[in-house]
């Protein structure tokens, strides 16, 4: 259901930016050859759209969107899937440049190789010096191959470990940001230590004395996404999963049938709303009606501001309680 009403959502979207972008054109000519002053022209400029053919239907399309957004109000944990799963949600790349400022991306793991399903270096902000890292996935299916669909290799897990032990060393907050279906599952990914690279960012992130946020952003699963996800808090965008693995490797396991991966969604609790309650989760982010990837400012604005206080919180605390404080809040799980 929800992904008809996102494709009927998306054509309205195109057909109300043709109608604008003619009407604009028409109100241009129009003021192009009018002979007065300047100041008129301005006025009229603001005015034409009130006035224009196009702008009965224009408002008509956006009524009729949000009778089809309405509908996604309440989501079923199968959908909010989808969501965190689309492909024009915002990723790692979209968060810095929205986000950070000054931003320098470090390369490699300074062992073996340079693994670009993770994304990461040096940024600020609001001024503040920090280090930021998380899983990459692209926008389009060249990108997504490119990155290993977001699943790293273990020289990807080193490289995060490199840059969050920097920060460590020069006292920077560590933010991360967490959107993977799982670490890379294959054969040479094991013979190059991949649960040795995972089970170590596990051991040393819960030993830093700087703040560490993780935010998940779309989906996080297996032990690949909390690779980078021992914070002190834990930020979820409203539509984000997290979870032990993927919804249809949980059917498989279950009841041998990935094809129940809907009924699986309900009974793994991977919402952000049940891990709130669960404790897992500190914050929710909240998204646009239609999911992160309808209006990426409003998302911004608001795990912006989710940052800032979280990370002014965590910063009043001395060293030795920001590494007290993470343990606790693992301990009190479950």
């Amino acid at each position: 259901m929800i992904e008809t009403i996102l494709k009927k959502v998306e054509t309205i979207d195109k057909k109300i930016e043709v109608l604008e972008k003619k009407a604009k054109g028409e109100t241009k000519e129009l003021v192009d050859t009018a002979s007065v002053s300047e100041e008129v022209l301005e006025e009229i400029s603001e005015k034409y759209g009130q006035w224009d053919d196009h702008t009965r239907e224009i408002e008509k399309l956006k009524d009729l969107r949000e009778i089809f957004l309405k509908d996604m109000r309440i989501l079923a944990p199968y959908e909010k899937v989808y969501l965190a799963r689309h492909a024009k949600r915002p990723h790692i790349d979209d968060f810095i440049d929205g986000l950070f400022t000054d931003f320098f991306e470090q390369k490699g793991d300074h062992l073996f190789d340079e693994d670009k399903s993770i994304f990461g270096g040096i940024a600020r902000f609001h001024g503040i010096p920090i280090t930021v890292v998380g899983h990459r996935k692209g926008h389009s299916m060249e990108e997504n191959m490119e990155y290993n669909f977001g699943m790293p290799c273990p020289e990807g897990y080193r490289k995060a470990l490199r840059l969050m032990n920097q920060a460590e060393k020069f006292g920077r907050p560590i933010i991360t940001f967490i959107d993977t279906p799982g670490a890379y599952p294959g054969m040479e990914a094991e013979e190059h230590g991949q649960g040795e690279a995972i089970a170590m960012n596990l051991a040393k992130m819960s030993q830093y004395h700087v703040p560490v946020i993780s935010v998940v952003t779309g989906e996080g699963n297996s032990g690949g996404a909390l690779a980078i996800g021992v914070a002190n808090r834990v930020l979820m965008l409203e539509n984000a999963v997290y979870s032990i693995l993927s919804p249809e490797g949980f059917a498989s396991i279950l009841w041998k049938d990935s094809g129940r991966h809907k009924e699986a969604c309900k009974l793994m609790k991977l919402t952000a709303d049940d891990l709130l309650e669960a404790g897992v989760a500190d914050v929710i982010v909240r998204e646009p009606l239609g999911g992160a990837q309808r209006d990426y400012g409003f998302v911004m604005k608001n795990l912006d501001e989710a940052l800032y206080k979280n990370l002014m919180d965590l910063r009043k605390l001395s060293p030795s309680e920001l590494k007290a404080d993470r343990q606790m809040k693992y301990r009190k799980i479950g």
